[in-house]
């Protein structure tokens, strides 16, 4: 009976799930299942639109001038190329580069550093950063709650207008998780759809890719979610452990989440402090310039051997990554009232 029972359970959560898939949120054949849970916080069309709602207002900063999207822009692939580190309210900079948003569903820890283990709670993060909106989520709620349109729209989401700091939040991470990419270059060659396949300088990429790369940039994510050190030689000015700073580890030291690297053509500057202005200098680094130190990914304790010729062979494998349908969809854009 209590087999039935769990079965009966499962068939229902399935049923449900996948009606929610075919609407706001689907997992690509290709990919594993997500870590996020779902059922604590179960995607509405009304939530998602207020989520992007959310994170396109001014009004989660302190001086209602940096939104969610000043960093983390759609067409470069959610989040910013013009400068190497965030920039926040007054023009205050922060001491890292914003990373790229997309598949977050498939992630359970977030930040270069690890400091937030669950999407719902990530938007925090920024909205309390002195260097970045420089306000705390109770004064949110009460510009919210002073707004007629988003009464409505909590209403609308919660069947309740009484705003609070856990739907604000839910709302935001509901919009973010519906950022999937899944349609690249990449993507069609490994569906072997038609009349779609690498060309030669792409297919020596990937193999390349695949010898030098993949161990931390694993497909079909192009991340592992796991903290690395690789070799950058630290800032002195920035003075920037990493990990470290979270666990109080030493074995932490200088290690940082290893970012994805879908749409990465367009996510540059690179690097957790945006130091390098291309997929060129980036490559340099990892031929020329490695930092050794205790912490050191023991992938790059051997140097790492590429030629020109490969070199441009991984950029044009790497630029294969880039979902066009991904950086211009309407459905991402902001809501217009």
């Amino acid at each position: 009976m209590k087999k039935l029972f769990v079965i009966l359970c499962l068939i229902t959560f399935a049923v449900a799930f996948k009606s929610i898939n075919d609407e706001l949120f689907y997992i690509p054949k290709n990919f594993p299942q997500p870590v996020y849970d779902f059922t604590n916080n179960p995607l509405s069309k009304e939530k998602v639109e207020l989520g992007k709602t959310l994170f396109y207002d001014p009004i989660l900063s302190k001086d209602n001038t940096i939104s969610c999207s000043s960093c983390h822009l759609s067409y470069t692939a959610f989040t910013h190329t013009d400068h190497d580190l965030s920039h926040g309210i007054e023009n205050r900079i922060g001491t890292r580069n914003a990373p790229s948003l997309a598949n977050l569903a498939w992630s359970k820890i977030f930040m270069w550093d690890g400091a937030v283990h669950h999407l719902d709670m990530q938007a925090l993060a920024p909205i309390s950063n002195h260097d970045e909106m420089d306000e705390t989520i109770a004064n949110v709620v009460f510009k919210l709650q002073q707004s007629k349109k988003y009464r409505k729209l909590f209403y609308a989401a919660f069947n309740d207008s009484l705003i609070t700091g856990e739907h604000t939040l839910k709302s935001i991470s509901q919009f973010m998780l519906t950022l999937v990419s899944a349609n690249s270059k990449y993507d069609k060659v490994m569906r072997k759809e038609a009349n779609i396949s690498f060309n030669e300088y792409e297919a020596k990429g990937y193999e390349l890719f695949k010898t030098n790369c993949a161990s931390c940039h694993k497909e079909p994510l192009f991340t592992n979610n796991e903290f690395e050190n690789n070799g950058l030689e630290p800032d002195k000015f920035l003075n920037d452990g990493g990990r470290i700073k979270i666990t109080k580890k030493a074995e932490d030291s200088l290690k940082f989440k290893v970012p994805s690297l879908r749409n990465v053509e367009l996510s540059y500057p690179y690097m957790h402090d945006g130091r390098f202005k291309s997929l060129q200098m980036v490559l340099f680094h990892y031929t020329e310039s490695v930092y050794q130190s205790p912490t050191l990914s023991h992938q790059l304790k051997n140097k790492m051997v590429l030629s020109e010729n490969d070199k441009i062979n991984i950029i044009a494998f790497l630029r294969t990554l880039t979902d066009e349908e991904f950086l211009q969809n309407k459905k991402f854009q902001p809501n217009q009232y």
